[in-house]
């Protein structure tokens, strides 16, 4: 890791966070103007599915935190003027594998396969 344990120090991140590991070593693709970092998951299900993270480490329940990345996400969805999901999980239970606030940009396409349970598609 880049920096190791110093590069935690004192600005809001976790070194046991695999998402703070990623944004400490550079590896996102914008930074948008309200803390938020926006990068590709290693197992996106769709072609363009990105991820909003906060900058610093933030843990559910955190409104400000999940509306600065909604927002951030909803921004850039608006920009590719295309059909979208925007999915964010609170907990185990609720499929979050990664105890950092995150929401989830799944352009979708029609007959692209995703099938969300509560659609019947």
């Amino acid at each position: 890791m880049v920096g190791g344990l110093e590069s935690y120090r004192g600005d809001g991140r976790s070194p046991e966070c695999v998402f703070c590991g990623r944004i400490v070593r550079g590896e996102f693709d914008r930074e948008y103007a309200f803390g938020v970092v926006r990068f590709a998951p290693v197992n996106p299900v769709v072609a363009g599915h990105m991820l909003f993270v906060p900058r610093a480490h933030a843990e559910h329940p955190d409104a400000d935190a999940v509306g600065r990345s909604m927002a951030a996400a909803e921004s850039y969805g608006g920009e590719r003027k295309a059909d979208f999901n925007l999915i964010t999980s609170s907990g185990v239970d609720a499929t979050q594998t990664v105890a950092h606030i995150h929401v989830h940009y799944v352009p979708r396409r029609s007959g692209d396969g995703l099938a969300l349970p509560w659609t019947g598609q």
